[in-house]
């Protein structure tokens, strides 16, 4: 008789803990981008760090810039600026990757997977947590340049920064898809997160406009996503809000998040 009821109660023991370990999927990624998080609140100098290099072109290379360039006599930050913040962005999210190729090297990467976190969670977690030292940075940026001879239409720059963290998870997304890629072999990870980003930068116009570029280098600057949100960030930045320009910012900057999301939960899964 015990031998028969044993199981039966091991069984429902096992049922009870499943259900005491079942949460909700929001609630796994609350979980991860918590853990996240954490070392950026225990140690937030690392964001200002981050963006020394964003500050010294902003400090180097905007008084090259003709005033002229704004197009209505503004000044040169006005169109520089945004330019800056979407380079922090770009610079910061591309490189998250290496964070997990950290963790598969302690070990931290492969406790994590077996949990009962769900996978998908675990991307999603990692991806939102770049929205926040995102933020932060552009804070610094646009607080160093309003001083000088920038002018801040707040309104305007919270919607911008608000584009850029959409499109910022898209491509922490698709950094983490890189880094599980790259696992074993970490010295790809850096090849390929180099060649892309400043080619991705440039064909953006985020050092001198494309207008007058000639026609094969406009062609590939209007199949270049972040083209879009730079283009509907600086309007935003200036104070004005064309329909167009906003509507196709948010079009590009979503398709990236839903790519980035879609590929780097693909790869999470098939993680080992």
């Amino acid at each position: 008789m015990t031998a028969i009821s044993t199981p039966t109660h091991d069984n429902a023991t096992l049922r009870e803990r499943v259900e005491l370990t079942r949460t909700t999927w929001l609630a796994d990624v609350w979980t991860v981008f918590s853990r996240e998080i954490r070392p950026l609140l225990n140690d937030p100098f690392q964001v200002v760090f981050a963006v020394v290099q964003p500050l010294f072109f902003l400090a180097l290379f905007a008084p090259l810039l003709p005033d002229s360039i704004t197009g209505d006599g503004g000044s040169a930050l006005q169109w520089f600026v945004p330019g800056i913040v979407a380079m922090s962005c770009l610079m910061g999210s591309s490189m998250v990757g290496s964070n997990l190729l950290l963790e598969t090297q302690t070990g931290s990467h492969e406790r994590m997977i077996v949990t009962p976190l769900r996978r998908s969670a675990l991307l999603t977690g990692r991806a939102l947590k770049e929205i926040l030292p995102m933020i932060a940075q552009a804070a610094i940026i646009v607080a160093v340049a309003t001083p000088f001879s920038f002018e801040l239409h707040l309104a305007g720059v919270l919607v911008g920064v608000l584009l850029m963290a959409i499109f910022a998870v898209g491509v922490s997304a698709l950094s983490y898809s890189l880094a599980l890629a790259s696992i074993g072999r970490d010295w790809m990870f850096w090849v390929v997160q180099q060649t892309f980003l400043f080619p991705v930068l440039l064909l953006a116009g985020m050092l001198l406009p494309i207008d007058g570029a000639p026609g094969w280098l406009q062609v590939l600057s209007s199949i270049n996503p972040l083209t879009y949100v730079v283009e509907a960030e600086r309007a935003l930045f200036a104070g004005q809000w064309p329909a167009g320009e906003l509507l196709a910012g948010l079009v590009a900057a979503s398709a990236v998040a839903v790519v980035g999301l879609v590929v780097g939960v693909r790869a999470m899964r098939k993680a080992r």
